[in-house]
């Protein structure tokens, strides 16, 4: 009897009693814990540096961000392309790992301007969501002011957390088009699937209804890391004109070569898009010079 009297008064010491008060403030504590965690610790999570994949070869760039950080990108020319796509990758590669992959949208008939993040590759520092959308601006006016492209010729394309940085300059400056490639809604709803933090990180989902340029949205049906519902959502979203491609049998890292020659060809049928709503856009306004 004693025994047993000693393990209540125990429990009662460790663990306290049971009410729902308690279990209240238990639950708060642990979300307050979460919220300090993920606000301190999310861009590192979000962002994994890597050691550089490529040397500092006769084609690489740097292009200095407003802090002096100095970033390393490459571009490749398709001298008769009609447009030039600004590319943003995804959290685990460099723009050594996509150097294959760059050529063949050159042998597409595009050209490409790619680069790192900081912390990435061969650029200085450490990327966070705030940098990252700074440094895609001086890219882009980079590739405008340096490489004299025009502003309506440029595509910005992201993979994966890419498309968030894609996305905002998609609202902040002008070009013809976005294309989103296995994009998320938010960053932190990858692990959540239900908004739980008041501080998330890449608001795709909301950005996306103030892009203005034609859309496509490529995803895998298979994607494990960020479920297709995530395109899905962002597709819906857009605003018009707007193009998907859902990849039967495709995962998150494998979409171009699973989805082989489909992948190239909706491509094409979205850059006919741009170029129609360019053309129409185009009209509109010499209407308007005439009725002037």
């Amino acid at each position: 009897m004693k025994k047993a009297e000693d393990k209540r008064r125990l429990r009662k010491i460790l663990i306290g009693e049971l009410s729902v008060k308690r279990v209240i403030c238990s639950i708060v504590f642990v979300y307050v814990c979460l919220l300090a965690f993920v606000y301190f610790f999310s861009d590192r999570m979000i962002f994994l540096g890597r050691d550089s994949g490529y040397g500092q070869g006769q084609d690489t760039i740097k292009i200095t961000a407003r802090d002096g950080t100095e970033l390393a990108a490459i571009y490749l020319e398709e001298p008769n392309s009609e447009f030039t796509i600004l590319y943003s990758h995804g959290n685990g590669e460099d723009i050594g790992d996509l150097r294959g992959f760059f050529e063949m949208f050159v042998d597409e008939g595009y050209s490409v301007l790619g680069y790192d993040y900081r912390g990435y590759g061969r650029s200085e520092g450490r990327a966070v969501e705030k940098n990252v959308y700074e440094d895609v601006e001086m890219v882009y006016e980079y590739l405008v002011g340096d490489l004299n492209t025009p502003p309506e010729k440029i595509i910005a394309m992201g993979r994966s957390v890419g498309g968030g940085v894609a996305m905002h300059l998609a609202c902040e400056r002008e070009v013809s088009s976005l294309i989103l490639e296995g994009a998320f809604v938010t960053a932190f709803r990858v692990m959540t699937r239900v908004p739980l933090v008041p501080f998330d990180k890449f608001r795709n989902i909301d950005k996306i209804r103030d892009v203005r340029c034609p859309v496509l949205v490529v995803h895998g049906k298979d994607d494990r890391m960020i479920p297709i519902w995530h395109g899905e959502k962002l597709f819906n979203a857009a605003n018009e004109p707007k193009v998907n491609l859902w990849v039967e049998g495709a995962g998150h890292n494998d979409l171009s070569a699973v989805a082989g020659e489909r992948y190239w060809e909706v491509l094409k049928e979205f850059t006919g898009v741009v170029r129609a709503q360019r053309e129409e856009e185009a009209g509109q306004g010499l209407s308007k010079q005439r009725e002037q």
